[in-house]
């Protein structure tokens, strides 16, 4: 542990300075031959040196807090009485531009930053021995770069011979222009970390409030060997028309109690990996991490507001795009062991047949707006690069991702740190793809204007590294710009089907006039990505995410219930198309309980099952009622369900709980329990049922032969009833019926394939269901939303 006191006695061995102003860095041994003194009773640095007036002031000895803006700066003197123990010397080269970050070179540890507009960069080193970094009292050694030595285009640099290879904290001092309407933010005060810092340490604990306002740095571990991924591992490499995927967080998944793990477990990645068996039983292959990038949990509290009461547990505001997050190590154990844990737990899902797709945040940072910046790396390192800004008003930060600040994506420099990023953890950590939060913006040119072609779309699109990956965007943003189906996407991108979701809520709720639109939705949304190369998979469907109403919620709340955020009900959709199913919120009402989980699996059983693609084309007969007829069919998008949906986790009604680390958010493993036998059964034998038979898995266009629509109705806007029959070529032909209707409806069932009898395999009532009829027809009595399935040759 550092102690805060300042050392009364200190020296630095002389040393003298090689290089001129016009000298050629790359003939210089060295520059600097820097004698460090240590004290054995206290953890502080100081450094000193014989220099002419002009060097001298790059090389100073800071005691502040590291974001300090009262910092007191002094020179130490040349000599002084010799102290208790002494380091080895270091020696200082000029360092190369490239690889940016930290890098081990022959000659010693490299440096090197991109800043454009910077005029003055120090170097911030601490040695710590182990605690927080609010505890360090900011002592740091500081290393101020010479422009005309360590500067390579605009990349800053500088190397350090014999330096520690691992625990070793380090950032940034930037000073330049301070022209805030050009879009400048520059204030030496701050030490910022390096935007390709590979690990970032800080608090070791999710949630420890004794050290909420503890600061990030980067640091490095050249130390550890190699992880050893094993002799047999192999990547899953999934089809993507045969993924299921499982969105949820690393930390809600196990921080329960009920998870009955270690607390040292709880809420971490070897949590995670205790917990995979669940995802096996469950049926799903895939599963969409919540933000795993270094983010602050206690942002909210940096200062009063209405939002000062929560913890940020969702994770969409990064700090870092390389470094996982630290306080998802289990016991506290730092950002090296988080490092280590998240490939085991990589490693621990593929071994299981789990891909790992990642979401990630590349539209803003956490820094926060110009009101209430919270600086902690690129809006002072070159914020006119790193952010869009509005030079026509002052130069104020655009904002089109509702958070205060959008990353200039498209900006070269900028881009290329996103594509750094990406192949980093697709080839260090093995990830399997990437789900792009708010990808509007990354459509969006330097001053904010939608592109057509977007180079980084299309960079991402053709890498040669990210080839393999699942890539799939968030497509729209917080500026309007909503591109569900014409995302540009180069044959390559998936999407969140937006439209999906809204038009499988309304249908199952009973809404008039979607039967069309539902028909669309579950036969593969060919309105939308019919387009090109792109195949059904593109399509991305969804009832329930993160965001919005869980299902349970969905169907238990008419409104959203978020005054638990503190900012009076303002957050959070109000467009959910939910059904209360007669009562809002909890009720002890049995009817009402037993209806709302039947329409849970009503709301599971159409996203499992929707498989083939039919375009409906649409004319206009006279009175300007649309004429709805199918033609070509094809295969389904990819499923996805959200964390919990599996047991009914509730939220109370909040559809925005982003931030609450407490059981609004975290999987409740008691309740999954009690609902083994039914609900969660229910949920894993569709799952699995779908995943048995390939009807539902093609990978291109099927013929007219391959369905049968069981319907002269699409005309009528009153009309919520639609059955068809998918075609097998053995002979297992499968019947589907969707009745949204309060009242029965009588139905003609098709004569079974030759020497094959009809029978049921998932038969949902709502209250009363009475089931009548032979193997010709039956009658099918649904007082609200229900759903029927027939198959030939199988029971569930």
């Amino acid at each position: 542990m550092l102690h805060s006191s300042v050392l009364s006695k200190s020296i630095c061995t002389k040393f003298p300075l090689f290089a001129s102003a016009n000298a050629n860095p790359s003939s210089i041994s060295s520059l600097l031959q820097i004698g460090l003194k240590w004290s054995g009773k206290a953890s502080s640095i100081s450094c000193g040196q014989r220099l002419s007036s002009k060097a001298r002031s790059r090389v100073k000895h800071r005691i502040a807090n590291v974001y300090g803006r009262q910092a007191r700066e002094r020179l130490l003197e040349e000599e002084a009485p010799e102290m208790e123990e002494t380091t080895p010397s270091f020696k200082i080269f000029p360092g190369q531009a490239f690889p940016l970050g930290v890098s081990e070179v022959d000659n010693g540890i490299n440096f090197a930053i991109f800043s454009q507009h910077a005029t003055a960069v120090t170097l911030c080193l601490s040695l710590p021995q182990r605690g927080e970094l609010d505890q360090l009292a900011g002592e740091m050694i500081e290393f101020s770069l010479d422009p005309h030595v360590n500067k390579t285009g605009d990349i800053w640099h500088i190397c350090i011979e014999d330096f520690p290879r691992s625990n070793v904290l380090y950032g940034y001092r930037m000073d330049g222009p301070k022209d805030w309407d050009k879009g400048h933010r520059f204030d030496s005060n701050n030490v910022l970390i390096d935007p390709y810092a590979k690990l970032v340490e800080g608090r070791r604990n999710f949630g420890d409030s004794n050290h909420k306002l503890s600061k990030f740095l980067g640091t490095y571990d050249f130390d550890s060997l190699p992880f050893d991924w094993g002799d047999n591992y192999t990547l899953p490499n999934l089809p993507e028309r045969d993924l299921v995927i499982y969105e949820m967080n690393v930390r809600a998944f196990t921080a329960d109690e009920s998870s009955c793990l270690d607390s040292n477990l709880r809420g971490s990645y070897a949590g995670l990996i205790e917990k995979i068996p669940h995802l096996q039983e469950l049926g799903i292959n895939a599963v969409e991490l919540l933000p795993v990038f270094e983010f602050d949990e206690f942002e909210f509290q940096r200062r009063p507001n209405p939002r000062d009461h929560m913890i940020n547990t969702w994770g969409y505001s990064t700090i870092n795009f390389f470094a996982p997050m630290s306080r998802y190590a289990s016991g506290g154990g730092g950002a090296v062991s988080a490092s280590w844990e998240f490939k085991e737990m990589v490693k621990a899902l593929h071994g299981s047949g789990i891909e790992v797709i990642l979401d990630v945040v590349y539209n803003h940072t956490n820094e926060a707006d110009d009101k209430h910046p919270y600086t902690t790396s690129f809006r002072g390192i070159d914020n006119k690069v790193y952010y869009m800004v509005d030079l026509n008003n002052e130069g104020q930060l655009l904002n089109f991702t509702g958070c205060g600040n959008t990353l200039n994506c498209n900006h070269p420099v900028v881009m290329e740190l996103i594509l750094d990023s990406l192949r980093h953890w697709v080839v260090e950590y093995h990830i399997d793809g990437f789900r792009f939060d708010l990808a509007g913006v990354l459509c969006r040119g330097t001053d904010g204007s939608p592109l057509n072609a977007p180079p980084l779309i299309r960079a991402i699109a053709k890498d040669a590294i990210l080839s393999r990956c699942k890539i799939i965007a968030e497509p729209w943003d917080c500026g309007g710009l909503y591109i569900v189906g014409s995302f540009p996407n180069w044959d390559r991108w998936a999407e969140w089907n937006g439209k999906y979701r809204d038009d499988l809520r309304r249908f199952i709720k009973g809404d008039p006039g979607m039967k069309g639109a539902f028909a669309t939705r579950i036969a593969g949304s060919a309105d939308l990505y019919k387009i090109n190369k792109r195949k059904p998979y593109h399509s991305v469907n969804f009832v329930i995410a993160h965001d919005g109403f869980a299902l349970h919620d969905l169907v238990s709340y008419n409104f959203k219930h978020n005054e638990a955020n503190g900012e009076g009900g303002n957050d959070g959709s109000n467009d959910n198309f939910s059904w209360n199913c007669g009562f809002e919120g909890e009720t002890d009402d049995a009817d009402i309980k037993a209806l709302r989980f039947q329409q849970m699996k009503n709301f599971h059983l159409a996203l499992m099952i929707s498989q083939i693609s039919i375009r409906l084309t649409v004319n206009k007969r006279p009175g300007g009622v649309p004429d709805l007829s199918p033609s070509t069919p094809r295969l389904s998008g990819t499923p996805m369900m959200l964390m919990g949906d599996e047991y009914g986790h509730t939220r109370y009604g909040n559809n925005n709980s982003y931030g609450h680390d407490t059981a609004i958010n975290n999987f409740q493993w008691q309740q999954l329990d009690a609902r083994k036998s039914d609900h969660f059964r229910f949920f894993s034998e569709v799952i699995n049922y779908r995943r048995m038979h390939q009807v539902f898995r093609h990978e291109n266009f099927l013929s007219k032969g391959d369905v049968t629509w069981h319907e002269d109705n699409w005309e009528n806007p009153d009309s919520k009833f639609l059955a068809f029959t998918l075609h097998d070529n053995s002979g297992g032909d499968i019947y589907l019926a969707f009745n949204a209707h309060d009242f029965f409806v009588k139905v003609s069932v098709p004569p079974p394939p030759p020497k094959r009898r009809w029978f049921r395999v998932i038969y949902l009532w709502i209250h009363r269901f009475t089931f009548i009829g032979n193997k010709d027809s039956i009658r099918i009595y649904h007082p609200s939303s229900g759903l029927m399935r027939i198959n030939c040759n199988f029971i569930l």
